[in-house]
């Protein structure tokens, strides 16, 4: 059926030898690295690296039997059972890839369908290439050794096109988890380069006869197979067990020391950047902290505030331990709903408090005088019980607003802090005070709360600096505003109290005016420092950059259509 003419394809020289060794070996590594293939804990990885393992040495042992077989026969039986082994290493490929990167492709039961058929179908051109021989044709040969050459179609590099797109696809599967995890994908590079130098030797043995023109793919998935397996029981696991989560991660061994981390991790701690072997106690003490408590971690990211539940996992291999996957679990949004309700309850209590406390005394004043106009039957106490009950609705309305604007401000409007002062100006009896607009800026804020933020702190202008005080409000250059008056001002001792609820130095005041201007601060993520003015009188001064809001204009200079800063607006 085939003949090679004269002499025979069992040659011992020296090229001979190499090809045999070469395939060979690559045929041992492969069955010899099963049994530690075996270890790998999780199932569908194992089964994927040990498929592939098996059929890249199947492939290579083929290649062996295809030199060495003492008859043309078996050295096309040998060459045909490559064929379909070699085809079938990709699928073991992907479903190592697939499965050892967090996904779910290999469980898909119509890629399963289409690969299996598609697979079959290349098959059967192959077996049937005698009847057609469009896959390849064979003619005997003696150079470099006479051996039977395999002359490959059209047909066969197309499928091996496939192929190698297929093993492409996979390897941008491990490369995005090594990405993922900032995995340093250096030695991953050179392990696909030794994996693609076969498919050189393939392009060169067509082209010319300085090597044999058969397929050395089963070297490189040799090399990649046992290159992935070895690699993977110092790091890959590792890699694999940081990379399958989104939540933070970070990988340290039973001594502490950083072995790998996910970007998540790298972007709540830049600093692990370059800390793989350091400690993580030293690296991120605060997550080495958390491992220890069960107090939430605080961390910044992005500029916000996040809170992250921290816990730890022991991971072995085999009988091996190799230390504790360290997950940072965002817990973001039940944190603040408990900050939230603890704040709540905070606020209640001492709502409750400074209802007992400052509505008693007007309370009793009210029934004492009660009493007596009873026994004396004259109506001069009840003028008395009348003060008293206005105290109370004051008191009332004021503990009422004090607890409405601590409530967190879900949205707000963009304003203009000069039309917002004009209008509560108007709102307020301020007597013959004065009000000077220097000038505009604009601000992200809730109009209501803001607006009653400025009508107590006129309130508290008029109250302390007198009936004809002249308040002056403009916009801060970094980002903000300031309201200012040309009063007595304030000691300096007393700059935190004044925003206590019930402090107030004037008998007519409840106290809780400036506790509600703290309040609608507070609830806009902004901050207000007192101090005095260049007059002597109180300077309050909101910075809103600490929150979303901001001031547009700076140096006191407005927004287009605004009104110019270098103009005084005297009310």
């Amino acid at each position: 059926m085939l003949s090679l003419g004269q002499g025979t394809l069992v040659t011992h020289s020296y090229l001979f030898e190499i090809y045999l060794f070469v395939f060979g070996a690559a045929a041992v590594a492969c069955f010899g690295s099963i049994g530690r293939a075996m270890e790998i804990s999780n199932d569908d990885t194992r089964r994927g690296i040990v498929a592939l393992l098996v059929t890249s040495g199947l492939w290579a042992a083929f290649h062996v039997g295809y030199l060495a077989a003492p008859t043309p026969s078996l050295q096309y039986g040998f060459y045909i059972a490559g064929l379909v082994v070699g085809l079938s290493t990709v699928g073991p490929w992907l479903y190592f890839c697939s499965a050892y990167t967090g996904r779910t492709l290999h469980r898909n039961p119509t890629y399963q369908r289409a690969a299996v058929g598609t697979y079959l179908s290349i098959v059967a051109v192959k077996l049937t290439n005698p009847l057609h021989g469009l896959y390849f044709s064979v003619r005997s040969v003696e150079t470099p050794f006479p051996h039977l050459l395999i002359e490959h179609g059209a047909l066969h590099w197309a499928v091996m096109g496939l192929a190698y797109a297929l093993a492409v696809v996979g390897i941008f599967m491990l490369f995005e988890l090594f990405v993922q995890v900032d995995y340093d994908t250096r030695p991953f590079a050179v392990l696909v380069g030794l994996t693609a130098l076969p498919v050189v030797l393939d392009i060169v043995g067509f082209v010319s006869s300085t090597f044999l023109d058969v397929s050395y793919s089963s070297i490189g998935v040799a090399i990649f197979a046992v290159g992935v397996l070895f690699i993977y029981i110092e790091q890959f696991e590792t890699i694999q067990l940081a990379g399958q989560y989104d939540d933070p991660v970070i990988v340290v061994d039973d001594e502490g020391e950083i072995r790998d981390y996910n970007q998540a991790a790298l972007a709540l701690f830049p600093e692990l950047g370059d800390a793989i072997d350091e400690e993580l106690s030293s690296v991120a003490p605060k997550v080495a902290v958390g491992l220890t408590t069960d107090e939430p971690l605080e961390c910044t990211l992005s500029g916000e505030t996040h809170y992250y539940s921290v816990s730890a996992n022991q991971f072995s291999t085999g009988k091996a331990k190799l230390g504790q996957l360290i997950l940072l679990k965002d817990v973001t949004e039940q944190e603040r709903y408990r900050l939230e309700l603890e704040d709540q309850n905070a606020r209640l209590e001492q709502f409750t408090g400074m209802v007992s406390h400052d509505l008693r005394n007007p309370l009793n004043i009210a029934q004492g005088n009660i009493d007596l106009a009873r026994e004396t039957g004259e109506d001069e106490p009840l003028d008395t019980v009348k003060t008293a009950l206005d105290r109370m609705e004051e008191l009332i309305e004021d503990l009422l607003s004090l607890a409405r604007q601590g409530k967190p401000i879900d949205e707000t409007d963009r304003v203009s802090l000069a039309d917002v002062v004009r209008s509560c100006w108007e709102m307020v009896d301020v007597a013959d005070a004065e009000l000077v607009v220097d000038g505009d800026s604009e601000l992200d804020a809730d109009r209501d709360r803001l607006q009653q933020l400025f009508e107590n702190l006129f309130r508290n202008a008029v109250e302390h600096g007198g009936e004809d005080v002249t308040i002056s409000v403009g916009p801060l250059d970094a980002g903000g505003f300031y309201v200012e008056d040309n009063g007595p001002g304030i000691p300096d001792d007393k700059h935190h109290e004044i925003f206590e609820s019930g402090y107030t130095t004037s008998r007519q005041g409840t106290g809780f005016g400036l506790s509600i201007v703290s309040e609608i601060v507070d609830a806009h993520g902004w901050s207000i420092t007192v101090t005095n003015g260049e007059t002597g009188g109180a300077r309050f001064e909101i910075d809103t950059r600490d929150g979303s809001p901001d001031v547009a204009g700076s140096e006191n200079e407005p927004d287009e259509g605004t009104e110019a800063s270098a103009d005084v607006d005297r009310i």
